[in-house]
């Protein structure tokens, strides 16, 4: 097999198994995960990176390699049934954004940021809806580490739901991808890390607050978790903007005097 071969073939190849990928996207687990991917990856990565060192097309090399990548993962959603297809494309852009993308980063190679740059760009003619940024996987990592948000947080754990259940882990691979791919995204993210821990505090003081944690996710969190699974990415934005705006018109930074009475 010639190296260009591996490489196209390579390229074609790693989004395979998307769904046991997004098993491990979660803490405790993604940080194995990744490096076993990573090191499956790597005999791709050199013959990219040799075959970028020598070809005198190098735009025209990438973009074969990445129009492989993104034509073999709208072929996969194609064969799918009409209503998987939405949930398994979220999928497949999370595992780009959360291995893919960490994976050719690490890898640092010359190639490496053109590489990403002719992915971002197919994948966007493929998949007019998403928006992928890329980061690094020390950066992925960590947020696991951070809550989704103080509100969200709250009101699972009153619902009984682990820290790292299905959709905590969604609404955090929904940070950390679409979110932070926006212009104002990571100007979004600081100003809720601001205020949620004021708010939640002021929350957990009134007498009902199970009741408003309740009430928070019929209204907002419940209906946004859906509207990711569901492709409508914009509209949980604008859900969760609108819920921490009302949370924060109502109990951020309220003096005792100034609360609102509890029943």
């Amino acid at each position: 097999m010639t190296e260009y071969q591996i490489a196209i073939e390579g390229m074609a190849n790693l989004l395979d198994e998307p769904a046991e990928l997004i098993k491990c996207f979660k803490r405790g687990t993604y940080a194995p995960g990744f490096q076993k991917y990573y090191l499956k990856q790597v005999p791709v990565f050199d013959a990219i990176e040799h075959l970028y060192g020598t070809v005198v097309e190098k735009d025209t090399m990438l973009d074969n390699m990445a129009e492989a990548f993104a034509s073999k993962a709208d072929e996969y959603l194609t064969k799918l049934p009409k209503r998987e297809r939405e949930t398994n494309r979220i999928n497949q852009s999370l595992v780009v954004a959360g291995f893919v993308f960490p994976s050719i980063l690490k890898y640092g190679g010359e190639s490496s940021g053109p590489l990403i740059e002719a992915i971002r760009k197919k994948w966007k003619e493929h998949f007019p809806k998403s928006n992928i940024s890329a980061a690094t996987f020390e950066d992925i990592e960590k947020g696991f580490h951070r809550k989704w948000c103080y509100i969200t947080t709250a009101a699972c754990q009153y619902r009984g739901m682990e820290d790292d259940c299905e959709e905590l882990n969604l609404l955090r691979a929904y940070r950390d991808t679409y979110m932070m791919s926006l212009p104002e995204g990571e100007q979004l993210i600081h100003d809720y890390y601001d205020v949620a821990p004021s708010i939640v505090k002021h929350i957990n003081r009134q007498s009902n607050c199970r009741v408003i944690y309740d009430d928070l996710w019929d209204r907002y969190i419940g209906p946004c978790i859906e509207d990711i699974r569901e492709g409508r990415l914009e509209q949980c934005l604008d859900s969760y903007s609108d819920m921490v705006l009302e949370m924060k018109e109502k109990y951020f930074r309220l003096s005792p005097q100034e609360e609102p009475e509890t029943r």
